[in-house]
């Protein structure tokens, strides 16, 4: 084995054990969550202790269009990419051996790219850490299989299960669901293991064809890289079984959408205990302060939760998703949900995040929130009792306004770092101005020769 192989993870070593490792794939997200880098045989990766890319790359849009940079002229300079050894990974649907391993953005100085997702949570991890404070999470990741679709203008179709017959929505925890596409479950196991993954568990969601997956509690960006490395993993066992996999927070009409729940708890850095729970188990006055920080500015932050157009369809009443910032005990109808534990595992399921945003950024947006709470020591409003579905919506209706309300919110702007904000915004305006540039079969269908 040659020095940069010993730094590999236990996992990544024992998946090139005895073979000849062929190919590095060195990977960074873009703002959309899309791995860009390049690859490069296995032995010139080895003599080399880092590349360059564009500073663009954070500028391009869902699209492939280009926003505008509004700190300046579009120069594109570039980046200094960084291997961080302990991402190294397996890239196992490859026909040669692969490793994957995320760099770390840096500038010709040395220091971490503001603009970079990957650095803006570390950004919010550091600011939880000068606090004397790790914060923990544990996310939900939910999404579709489909049929492919090779044409755009149609409808998403659920997929063909092993019955021949198209999988079927409201089979919630069902067993027998989860069997009719049990091909793709067993390679994303596979995939899952040969990259070291651990995954809590995998269920039947109430969609058609609509999977969950739970992964333990742990640190942000370990975590982020995990989502990160999933969504391919998941994509490329369906694409082995003729089918897709969609992360779209919306992709059926009249089914449920898929969200990223986030799990929040807040430790103690010198005593390892939770600070959400006191001596006598109880909650504490942090957590409640934890709960008001979700509440005053996830507004401002739904814009990198719900990050696209198709977002907002997601957020609808009576679709098993949340439209409100009302907190309750063991309450799936609210938008902040406290789950059933003990007072060591005390912690606040952020239900509103779509599994479409970037994990760095939702997973950011979301701690940052909490943080601002902590910091600012406000009053949570009382727990909703009942249906939180019966409430008036606290939540932007489309991605314009949602980018209006990060914008008047310079507290969130200043956590998250305001040049990273700044791009953010320009790539998301952007986008929403292509989409509102397309005529959608509705408007034909019902404006063409009525109005």
């Amino acid at each position: 084995m040659s020095d940069w192989t010993n730094k590999l993870p236990e996992a990544a070593r024992d998946y090139i054990a005895g073979r000849r490792l062929d190919e590095v794939e060195c990977i960074v997200s873009d703002i959309a969550g899309v791995a860009r880098g390049k690859a490069m045989p296995a032995s010139k990766f080895g003599k080399q202790a880092f590349f360059f890319l564009p500073n663009s790359i954070f500028l391009q849009t869902i699209t492939g269009e280009w926003a505008d940079n509004p700190s300046g002229a579009f120069t594109e300079p570039d980046m200094i990419m960084v291997p961080d050894f302990t991402t190294a990974t397996a890239a196992p649907w490859t026909a040669d051996v692969t490793l994957q391993v995320i760099h770390d953005a840096q500038d010709q100085k040395g220091n971490p790219v503001p603009t970079a997702p990957r650095n803006v949570l570390r950004r919010i991890v550091e600011l939880y850490n000068a606090e004397g404070w790790a914060p923990i999470v544990a996310p939900e990741m939910e999404f579709f299989l489909t049929a492919r679709n090779l044409d755009p203008n149609m409808p998403v179709m659920p997929p063909m299960g092993r019955s021949g017959r198209r999988a079927a929505g409201k089979q919630a925890y069902s067993m027998s669901a989860v069997d009719e596409y049990g091909k793709v479950i067993d390679d994303i196991y596979d995939f899952a293991e040969a990259q070291g993954f651990e995954i809590d568990g995998i269920l039947q969601e109430g969609g058609a064809g609509q999977v969950e997956i739970n992964l333990a509690h742990g640190d942000p960006i370990r975590l982020a890289d995990e989502i990160f490395f999933f969504k391919r993993l998941i994509r490329e066992a369906a694409l082995r079984h003729d089918c897709f996999a969609t992360f779209m927070a919306k992709p059926i009409e009249g089914e449920p959408g898929s969200a990223m729940h986030i799990h929040h708890s807040v430790v103690d850095m010198k005593t390892g205990k939770n600070i959400f729970s006191d001596k006598k188990g109880g909650e504490t006055e942090a957590f409640h302060h934890f709960i008001a920080g979700m509440q005053n500015h996830l507004p401002g932050a739904i814009a990198l939760l719900a990050p696209y157009v198709n977002s907002y369809r997601r957020y609808v009443p009576d679709f098993a998703a949340p439209i409100n910032l009302e907190w309750g005990r063991d309450n799936r109808t609210t938008g902040l949900r406290i789950p059933i534990s003990g007072p060591e595992a005390r912690r606040l399921e952020n239900r509103l995040a779509g599994m479409d945003c970037n994990p760095y950024l939702g997973l950011a947006a979301s701690l940052a929130c909490g943080y601002l709470g902590l910091k600012e020591g406000k009053t949570p409003r009382p727990e909703c009792i009942g249906d939180a579905y019966m409430s008036e919506t606290d939540l932007p209706y489309n991605l314009g306004d949602a980018l209006d309300l990060l914008e008047e919110n310079t507290a969130l702007q200043q956590v998250l770092g305001a040049e990273f904000c700044g791009i953010y915004d320009s790539v998301k305006r952007n986008e929403y101005k292509e989409f509102l540039q397309v005529i959608s079969p509705w408007e034909r269908e019902h404006l063409l020769l009525n109005v």
